[in-house]
């Protein structure tokens, strides 16, 4: 498959590019500083642009099959954040323009209260996690809204806790609803499920929590 792949030198995103290689797909890495990306294959276009700018990746998105939005801040503080709500509708935009219609993005377990965790993670979740990235949460919510608002087959991945371990490939998964004891998981595990599902129908307009 033809792979795009925005915010591809984050921790997942890396992963969905070395991976995707790996497993003999043409990658298409949109970045903002290429020197950033060290990985060299000759099935890897890297692209300099930014999703808030779409003139600097439109063209790009050509002849691919699979949309990955894998963006990320390293820090949200206080500040007002519109990067996973403004990056997606630029992304959603020019795929519509491609006729393309499947599409992946990392979102998280948190913006919900899990109502199978018990007392204290909920307490946890409500009153530490969904205060202190107040901001990113809410711009998460933003760009959930305009993905489940399209009409391409999306699939919002939320994932928990975020490790840099191994790509293990076990791993448990709940479609539209909630999975119980989700706490963790690393990075090439979230990879790996984007690219063993990119052409699954059941995962299709959905929303996927995946953990350990």
């Amino acid at each position: 498959m033809n792979i795009f792949i925005a915010g591809a030198n984050g921790g997942i995103g890396r992963q969905v590019v070395q991976q995707a290689l790996d497993g003999g797909h043409r990658v298409t890495a949109l970045v903002r500083d290429p020197s950033k990306l060290s990985i060299t294959h000759p099935s890897l276009l890297i692209v300099r642009g930014d999703v808030l700018q779409p003139s600097s990746f439109e063209a790009a998105l050509k002849g691919q099959d699979v949309v990955v939005s894998a963006l990320g801040l390293k820090k949200s503080g206080g500040e007002t954040v519109t990067l996973y709500s403004r990056g997606c509708a630029n992304l959603l935009l020019a795929m519509g323009e491609h006729k393309i219609t499947r599409f992946f993005c990392i979102s998280a377990s948190a913006l919900d209260v899990n109502p199978m965790f018990p007392r204290y993670l909920k307490f946890v979740t409500k009153y530490i996690l969904q205060r202190l990235l107040k901001q990113m949460y809410a711009d998460l919510r933003r760009m959930e809204i305009q993905v489940k608002g399209s009409k391409c087959d999306w699939t919002i991945i939320r994932p928990p806790r975020l490790t840099n371990g191994p790509m293990t490939g076990h791993y448990r998964s709940a479609v539209g609803t909630f999975l119980k004891n989700c706490l963790k998981i690393s990075r090439a595990d979230v990879a790996h499920f984007i690219l063993h599902h990119t052409q699954d129908a059941a995962t299709f307009r959905e929303t996927v929590e995946i953990g350990y």
